[in-house]
C-alpha cells in the first residue's frame, strides 16, 4: 500500500514526487508517455515566457544562459531533477481506472495494478485537442500540433488562432517561406501573445506579410483550398496545411469517471483550494488541470505551491 499514487509526470507531477520524498512518503508517479511529456511535444523552437526561476521545482535551481528558459533546456532540467532525486517514475504506462478500495484507492494500468491511500492528479490538458467542427477538419493536412517550421516551406499555410501558439507558428513557418494567413476570432492578435513578440506579428500583418483575418472563422476544409467566414462574406483560399492552434483541454470524462464534480460551463473540476483534495476523499489535483477549459488560469511557476499544499495535507490527516 502506497502513500501517494500520482499520476502524471510532467513538471507538477515531479514536484509532488519532490514533496512526498522529503516527507518520507511511499510514493510512484505514472505518466502514459514520455517525461515531461506536453513539453517534449511543444515545438522545437519554443521559448517560455517565464524565467528560469519560477519554473523552478523543489527548491532546485534551474540554471540557464538568458532569463527565459528553450524547450530544450527544460527538458534536461526536469529530466535531471527526476534523475538525481531517483523519483520512482514508471514512463509509457497509463491508468485505465482508480476506483476507492478498503479506505485507499485502487489503481490500474495497462501494465499493473497499484493499491495507494491517496491519489493525485497532475495529468495537464495538453492530450487532448480543441476541435473545430467543421467539414474537412479529418483531413490528413489539418494539424493541431507543431514542431518545427521547415516542414511547411513554400506551402499556402492557414493558421487558426491568436494566442503564443498560433503566433509562433505564424511567425516560423513565414520565415522559413510559407504563404501564411491567419483566421482570427476576434479583432486583434491576443495580449496573452508574449510581449516581445506581440509587435513582431503587428508589424508582419501590417506590412502585407502575413495576410490576416479579423473577426472571422475558418468554415470549410478541403483538399486544395480553405472557407473562410469573414466579416465581408464567404472567402475561398488555396491552401496546404491548416495549423489549428485553437488549444488544448483536459480529459473531462476521466475526471467524471473519478466522480470528480465539473462545472457545466467551463468544466472546472471541484477541489478544496486551500487543500487542493476534490469531492473525493483522497483524491487531489495539481496544476493546470485544475482550471478545466480555462487552461490559461494555471501554469508551471503559479501551481508550483500545490505539491507542497498537498502533501501538507496528507500529513495533518495522517
Amino acid at each position: 500500500m502506497l502513500d501517494v499514487l500520482i499520476i502524471g509526470g510532467g513538471p507538477i507531477g515531479i514536484a509532488c514526487g519532490l514533496a512526498a520524498q522529503k516527507a518520507g512518503l511511499s510514493f510512484v508517479i505514472i505518466e502514459k508517455g514520455c517525461l515531461v511529456n506536453s513539453l517534449y511535444n511543444y515545438p522545437s523552437t519554443m521559448t517560455f515566457f517565464s524565467t528560469s526561476e519560477k519554473l523552478e521545482i523543489g527548491g532546485i535551481p534551474f540554471v540557464t544562459i538568458s532569463n527565459k528558459p528553450t524547450r530544450s533546456e527544460a527538458l534536461e532540467y526536469y529530466r535531471r531533477v527526476a534523475v538525481s532525486n531517483h523519483l520512482p517514475i514508471h514512463l509509457f504506462e497509463e491508468i485505465t481506472g482508480v476506483e476507492p478500495n478498503d479506505g485507499g484507492y485502487e489503481i490500474t494500468s495497462h501494465k499493473q495494478t497499484y493499491q495507494a491511500k491517496k491519489v493525485i492528479l497532475s495529468t495537464g490538458f495538453y492530450d487532448i485537442a480543441v476541435n473545430l467542427d467543421i467539414p474537412g477538419e479529418e483531413l490528413s493536412k489539418v494539424k493541431h500540433y507543431y514542431k518545427d517550421p521547415h516542414y511547411y516551406a513554400m506551402q499556402n499555410v492557414v493558421v487558426v488562432g491568436s494566442s503564443n501558439s498560433a503566433i509562433d507558428v505564424a511567425l516560423e513557418t513565414y520565415r522559413k517561406g510559407a504563404n501564411v494567413t491567419l483566421v482570427i476570432r476576434g479583432d486583434e492578435v491576443s495580449h496573452r501573445v508574449k510581449y516581445w513578440v506581440r509587435p513582431d506579428i503587428i508589424n508582419r500583418i501590417k506590412e502585407g506579410s502575413i495576410k490576416a483575418y479579423f473577426n472571422s472563422n475558418l468554415a470549410a476544409i478541403r483538399e486544395g483550398e480553405v472557407d473562410i467566414d469573414t466579416p465581408d462574406g464567404l472567402v475561398t483560399i488555396p491552401n496546404d496545411f491548416v495549423m489549428a492552434m485553437t488549444g488544448y483541454k483536459p480529459n473531462f470524462d476521466f475526471l467524471a469517471k473519478l466522480g470528480i464534480n465539473l462545472t457545466e460551463d467551463k468544466f472546472i473540476p471541484e477541489y478544496n483550494p486551500q487543500t487542493m483534495e476534490t469531492n473525493q476523499l483522497g483524491l487531489y489535483l495539481a496544476g493546470v488541470v485544475c482550471g478545466g477549459l480555462d487552461t490559461h488560469l494555471w501554469f508551471i511557476e503559479n501551481s508550483r505551491i500545490h505539491a507542497d499544499m498537498i502533501i501538507n495535507d496528507i500529513l495533518a490527516k495522517g
